[in-house]
């Protein structure tokens, strides 16, 4: 295969460490110029599939391609890639302005070209008045923001990012989310992005893979992955999710096949409120409270049987206590069918 419009390609690719199968007969394709993050709790896999790509680790089965060119047994310095660590990995006796031309200068690029370019790739992150410093005077976030235009100035068709935001606060992340973003469709080249966050890689990613026990259990969207989970396990990973077992399912819908039903998508009905056309309704008592702020989450044990979890706005409902008696309705093609799930 040869087409350029595929920056990466996982064909069949595995990655043993002795009786660990680190990564297990993994394909698929990461598309020319988008934001690609592979999601996964620890020893899924996706860190060991970013390392394949940079050249860190080789496969010991199938074949990896960048932009149509089998790169499987090429070395990191020969692939037109480069990586974004958490830790930054900077150079911390050298100045902001020699972190980022220091792969021109290792590249032999004369130096005006290196200044230039370099000066030019400040003024993209915003540091362009913090040249001079070092990385001991620098915040977390503008330490980012140097490993970043160090990756960048030597223009890679592939970015790779591993977990960059995961040393940083709550606050500062979320900002530094949509500063990323912004930056991958400035620069307009491939972000292929590892995280274990499922808030960090629904933000920012045009598609998402999610990886669990060295395999790919789903690729699409972000909103594909929450609203509609592959399996159990991607239902279960990304976002809150009710997981319904076979035979609940046959008393609440008719229908004993297990299916995942996002909280949200619940509604506590009011006194003498209609069930909406195509819903489920189902009586059920109020187990659990827990208050989140803008929204509060009940456990709602039900009549049929079972128990599920409803989150409601705090805007304009009522608050519910403990043993209250409620009735409940979702949309029949809110309960979402699932693969892999325990019958």
């Amino acid at each position: 295969m040869t087409d350029r419009s595929t920056a990466v390609r996982f064909d069949h690719v595995s990655r043993h460490f002795g009786s660990v199968r680190a990564v297990d007969d993994v394909s698929f394709e990461i598309r020319d110029g988008e934001f690609f993050s592979m999601l996964g709790p620890s020893g899924s896999g996706k860190t060991t599939c970013l390392r394949l790509i940079a050249g860190f680790e080789l496969p010991t089965a199938g074949h990896l391609l960048l932009h149509g060119s089998d790169v499987s047994a090429t070395p990191p310095y020969d692939r037109d890639v480069n990586t974004v660590f958490q830790d930054y990995a900077l150079f911390p006796h050298m100045s902001v302005w020699e972190n980022v031309a220091y792969g021109l200068m290792i590249r032999r690029v004369p130096k005006p070209e290196r200044r230039r370019r370099a000066e030019e790739m400040l003024a993209m992150v915003k540091l362009g008045d913090l040249a001079g410093r070092r990385p001991a005077q620098l915040s977390g976030g503008q330490r980012q923001r140097v490993a970043l235009a160090r990756a960048l100035v030597n223009r890679p068709s592939v970015l790779l990012l591993d977990e960059p935001l995961g040393a940083l606060d709550l606050k500062l992340r979320e900002a530094m989310q949509e500063e990323l973003k912004a930056l991958q469709r400035q620069v307009g080249i491939t972000f292929v992005y590892v995280t274990h966050d499922q808030g960090e890689a629904l933000a920012m990613s045009d598609r998402v893979a999610v990886f669990n026990r060295g395999r790919v259990e789903q690729i699409d969207t972000p909103s594909a992955i929450y609203d509609r989970p592959a399996t159990a396990f991607v239902a279960g990973f990304v976002g809150a999710s009710n997981m319904v077992d076979a035979a609940t399912a046959g008393k609440l819908m008719g229908l004993a096949r297990p299916f995942a039903l996002r909280p949200e998508r619940i509604r506590i009905l009011g006194d003498g409120q209609a069930v909406p056309a195509d819903a489920v309704e189902v009586a059920g008592t109020v187990d659990g409270v827990s208050f989140l702020g803008a929204t509060t989450r009940y456990r709602v044990a039900l009549a049929p049987g079972g128990a599920v979890d409803v989150v409601e706005s705090n805007l304009d409902a009522a608050p519910k206590a403990p043993g209250q008696a409620v009735r409940l309705a979702w949309r029949r093609d809110h309960a979402h069918p699932l693969e892999g799930a325990a019958a």
